[in-house]
């Protein structure tokens, strides 16, 4: 055998060191943090639980059967499933068109319209979503004009509501949509659109057949963001939706920090989380599979 390979299986073997001396600091940071609390949240959600005693150690899924024989949580469930979609589905509606400007412009003022973007990020939830209740209020803004223009003769109901939810919402995750739309769409030649076009490929037709595939890894990145985000929510339901309307996410506070009942609290963490996650992966793979075709 020759030197040469004799050195190949060192150097692949100090590789695979490499490697796992990077990645293993990430991975014990996420075991640790994320993983652990994870399984001990599961373990809690098949306990008991008493009003006298609090949390009893058991094994039953009775708190995930009081979950889906109870219309009420349903509701609550499907309440936050279709916020989240009709969310994700107006980020990306309007995002899309502004990221695309973002992209392609070549204006001296780009740097100060992605800061533009971004400028809501420094703002928490809570207080941006106290903004939107001034606005929304019987005495906000936009009552007060519609009364001073004689469009209606009271205020309108618009606080707590799922209008004002989605309102909220919506505008939380539009720069998280923006940005990753922005980021993908300048990786799209600009070559490739101007030839669509000399071909006798009309504007639609360009951003069709061209555009929005080139584009769908940032569309499923910023959906998938936005859908998880709106799926667990807590300050903007809450603030916005009131005690009446209620999402999967004030209701799992609820049962931790207001009847102290962990066992179905974590029951209720876990049954989000699930729908989140399997509602995200069957949607990518539909639209996936939609577009190999």
């Amino acid at each position: 055998m020759t030197a040469a390979a004799i050195e190949a299986p060192q150097r692949v073997h100090e590789r695979r060191f490499t490697a796992a001396a990077m990645i293993g600091p990430a991975s014990v940071v996420v075991v640790i943090g994320l993983a652990l609390p994870i399984v001990i949240l599961f373990r809690y959600s098949l306990n008991q639980f008493t009003p006298i005693k609090g949390m009893i150690d058991a094994f039953t899924v009775a708190n995930y059967v009081k979950f889906f024989t109870d219309p009420f949580y349903i509701t609550v469930l499907l309440r936050t499933v279709r916020v989240a979609a009709m969310c994700t589905a107006i980020c990306l509606l309007l995002g899309f068109p502004l990221a695309y400007c973002l992209a392609r412009t070549r204006s001296r003022f780009k740097n100060l319209m992605l800061m533009a973007v971004i400028l809501p990020l420094f703002v928490g939830n809570a207080v941006r979503a106290a903004g939107w209740m001034v606005m929304f209020g019987n005495r906000g803004f936009f009552n007060s004009i519609f009364l001073a223009l004689g469009v209606v003769d009271k205020p309108l109901d618009i606080m707590y509501t799922e209008f004002a939810v989605v309102v909220g919402i919506t505008a939380v995750n539009m720069p998280f949509v923006v940005l990753t739309l922005q980021a993908v769409i300048e990786g799209i030649d600009r070559a490739v659109e101007e030839a669509a076009l000399s071909l006798g490929a009309g504007p639609i037709a360009t951003f069709r057949r061209v555009v929005w595939p080139l584009a769908m890894p940032g569309i499923l990145a910023g959906t998938i963001l936005c859908f998880i985000l709106a799926m667990n929510a807590y300050a903007t339901p809450v603030l916005l939706g009131g005690p009446r309307f209620q999402m999967m996410g004030p209701t799992v506070y609820g049962q931790f920090a207001g009847v102290n009942n962990w066992p179905f609290g974590a029951a209720l963490s876990f049954i989000l989380m699930t729908a989140t996650l399997t509602l995200t992966v069957v949607a990518n793979l539909v639209v996936q599979r939609r577009y190999r075709r």
